[in-house]
Formats: C-alpha cells, sequence, structure tokens
C-alpha cells in the first residue's frame, strides 16, 4: 500500500513540483478583465494606463483634464520622494515586508543622503505644500473640503473620487491648476 497522498496528474519539473501555467500574458488578461468588471469600460478602454490610480481614473472620466492629471504625477513624486530622502515610512505600504522594513525591522537602513540633495528635495515638497495652502485660501467657495485636502487624499491616498459632490471636485481642479503653475505644466490654448 502506498504511502501519503495520491499523486496529482500533471507534468512535473525535474524537481517534482508543478510548472506555472500562468504567463505574463495571462496574468495581464485577468487584469484588464477586472478593469472591464471594476469600471465598465471595453476591453480597449481596459488597456489604457490611467485605470490603475483613482487621479488616472478622474482624468479617463474627464473630470480634469491632462494637464492637471500631469500636475498630479508630479506632485506624487515629489511628495514620496521627500518621504524617501528624509527617512520618512511610505504612506501606504503595499506589503507586509515594506511594513517591516519601513518599521526598522529587518533590512532597511537609511542611506545617508548629500546635503545638497536633501536642501532641494525639501524646497520642491514645501513649495507644493505651501502653492496647495495658497490654494486653500484662493478657492472659489467656502462650501465643501479644501483643495489641499483633497489633491493629496486623490494623488498620496489614492481615494476614490468620482462620487465627489460637485464642490469637492471643483475645489480638486483648483488644487491641481495650482500645482499646474507650480510645475509649469502648459495648458494648450486650442
Amino acid at each position: 500500500m502506498a504511502r501519503g497522498r495520491k499523486r496529482k496528474a500533471g507534468r512535473r519539473l525535474p524537481c517534482g513540483k508543478r510548472p506555472r501555467d500562468e504567463s505574463q500574458r495571462d496574468a495581464m488578461a485577468t487584469v484588464l478583465e477586472a478593469r472591464q468588471r471594476h469600471y465598465g469600460v471595453s476591453p480597449t478602454q481596459a488597456k489604457d494606463d490611467r485605470l490603475g490610480t483613482a487621479l488616472g481614473r478622474l482624468a479617463f472620466a474627464g473630470v480634469i483634464d491632462a494637464e492637471q492629471y500631469a500636475a498630479g504625477q508630479i506632485y506624487g513624486e515629489v511628495m514620496a520622494r521627500n518621504r524617501a530622502v528624509m527617512g520618512l515610512p511610505m504612506d501606504q505600504p503595499r506589503s507586509v515586508t515594506a511594513l517591516l522594513i519601513n518599521e526598522g525591522i529587518f533590512g532597511g537602513s537609511t542611506p545617508d543622503h548629500d546635503p545638497e540633495l536633501v536642501a532641494k528635495v525639501r524646497r520642491q515638497a514645501a513649495s507644493a505644500i505651501l502653492m496647495l495652502c495658497t490654494a486653500d485660501s484662493d478657492a472659489p467657495g467656502t462650501v465643501g473640503r479644501k483643495p489641499s485636502v483633497l489633491v493629496h487624499a486623490v494623488v498620496r491616498h489614492d481615494a476614490e473620487a468620482l462620487q465627489w459632490s460637485p464642490a469637492d471636485l471643483r475645489n480638486l481642479g483648483h488644487g491641481l491648476d495650482a500645482l499646474c503653475r507650480l510645475f509649469r505644466v502648459r495648458r494648450d490654448s486650442s
């Protein structure tokens, strides 16, 4: 009588393990299928990279324009670079390993950065924060949340904004317009 559990049918590698059948194409097909199901888009539209983030979904839906989308991406990069250079943990670790590294439990070490780089990154982040604070003070109306809060929620925390109130979407656009001016993102005159 054979001991242990029954052997599953199928091909095996020389080491005895079963080969992984999922290829890159299969994994991408799963992602595209999920995007079609979640966002109600066609198979061609599901290939759009903007559907991967909340800011991109706003641009895809036409709530914000391409320049605002570009300014939001630059803001996200500046703030992420600032957190990394300053040795701060990520806003939202994507895995348990990243969380353990951020807390200093294993594997993480903060490199010593060039003081000029640190000063440059700090100035960029401070100017972005200051520009958003200025957008808060000259927002078109007092209804809804502040533009700085809305921009940070969408860009840094990936908050879903398509169902926000019209006042919040207007304030978000105002904050992104301020970032367009700061980062000198050109608006098309046509």
